[in-house]
């Protein structure tokens, strides 16, 4: 007996995904739907009424420009590892690592800037709303420099370069959803304050 083997050309290949990264998106779902579902309240509990009105801080736009140059620097970062241009990934990573400090920095100055014009956590909800906003962020931002710094150490190792991107291209995917979030809630912020 006689079998034919027979090759089928154009076969489908299963659609995979590093498990690391899928875990990641549906991470970044999950905080997606959280900050949808907060902003959604804001709204309707600002159209309820009783809802304070206050200026932003300035330094508000200061760190949106400096989540904007980290994405570039990480952005950078990132060519520098896929051309394997080592010193370069690591300064990157480290002009990242800081902006990303300063923008921490930043926000908590915006806290103090907000007890200045006499918004607190506690009182009236459109204050209460906007710490959950900053601090939520603040707190995904903190876990985002973590990973930076996590990266920055791998490049010191040799463990990031063009063939072992995994890593690399997980943080910058996380960054960037990081600094797309604060400009999305300072943007809603600013046209719903």
């Amino acid at each position: 007996m006689e079998e034919k083997i027979a090759y089928v050309e154009g076969a489908e290949q299963p659609i995979s995904m590093h498990p690391k990264k899928f875990a990641l998106w549906l991470f970044i779902v999950t905080v997606v739907m959280i900050f949808a579902s907060l902003t959604s309240a804001y709204i309707v509990r600002q159209s309820e009424g009783n809802w304070l009105e206050f200026d932003l801080p300035t330094i508000f736009y200061y760190t949106s420009g400096i989540i904007i140059l980290s994405s570039f620097s990480l952005h950078y970062a990132y060519l520098s590892a896929k051309k394997d241009e080592l010193n370069r990934l690591r300064i990157g990573m480290i002009i990242t690592s800081i902006l990303g400090v300063i923008f921490l920095i930043g926000q908590w100055y915006s806290w103090v800037a907000l007890v200045d014009r006499d918004v607190y956590f506690v009182g009236n909800p459109a204050g209460s709303f906007l710490y959950v906003f900053t601090g939520l962020h603040a707190i995904h931002l903190i876990s985002g420099v973590i990973f930076l710094i996590i990266v920055l150490i791998s490049s010191f190792r040799y463990k990031v370069h063009s063939k072992n991107m995994d890593v690399m291209e997980m943080c910058v995917t996380y960054w960037h959803f990081l600094g797309g979030l604060w400009l999305y809630l300072f943007m809603f912020l600013l046209l719903n304050h």
